[in-house]
């Protein structure tokens, strides 16, 4: 019996999946090498494709980067929803999340990292920083679906969602950061701390 000559063969990526692969290795390079040695050579190393494919799928090392960028912050997204009960109370999900936000230098440190450097060092023609909290629209949007059914189910005022959200994201930015410089916080007592912050002033009866 002849061998399959399909057999072995390794399934040819979708442009997606490529796209994927080299946002992947763009964030293990960052984390690695830091952002000014992360080249799209070494990049694409990382990715076992050409430097030329990078290229082609992304342009410029700086396009590169504000979609890694971006990709980063749906991964740490998926990460937090992931261990979450999505159906229970709305101010039970809250503290939770932050607790799971808290210990992300832990559990995604290499995302987490790449994803801080990306953002101070990303920087546009005229020497702006390139991302914004424009850049943190769908996040905003997926927490205002949160807030609103804690509103319709009764368990949080009715404040602006918008407003509610950039203030929780921008809460958890400060915690985030915080925890980079000084490593011997107690994540857990401060996500604790910052739950009692925000639910007393978002929760009916808080």
């Amino acid at each position: 019996m002849s061998a399959d000559p399909g057999a072995g063969r390794r399934r040819r990526l979708s442009e997606e999946e490529r796209r994927r692969q080299i946002l992947a290795a763009t964030v293990s390079t960052v984390a690695a090498h830091g952002y000014d040695n992360a080249s799209l050579a070494r990049i694409a190393e990382q990715a076992g494709v050409s430097k030329g494919l990078v290229s082609h799928y992304f342009g410029t090392k700086e396009d590169l980067m504000a979609h890694a960028a971006t990709e980063a912050v749906r991964v740490v997204r998926e990460a937090i929803a992931a261990e979450l009960d999505l159906a229970a109370p709305v101010p039970v999900v809250v503290r939770a999340a932050l607790h799971r936000a808290a210990h992300l230098r832990t559990t995604h440190r290499e995302v987490v990292a790449a994803l801080g450097q990306i953002l101070t060092q990303l920087r546009a023609a005229d020497g702006s920083p390139r991302l914004s909290l424009a850049d943190y629209e769908e996040t905003y949007r997926a927490q205002e679906v949160l807030f609103r059914r804690g509103q319709a189910e009764g368990t949080l005022r009715d404040l602006d969602p918008r407003v509610v959200a950039v203030t929780y994201q921008g809460a958890i930015d400060s915690m985030l950061g915080y925890a980079e410089a000084h490593p011997d916080t107690d994540l857990d007592r401060y996500a604790d701390t910052l739950a009692d912050l925000l639910l007393g002033g978002l929760q009916v009866g808080g």
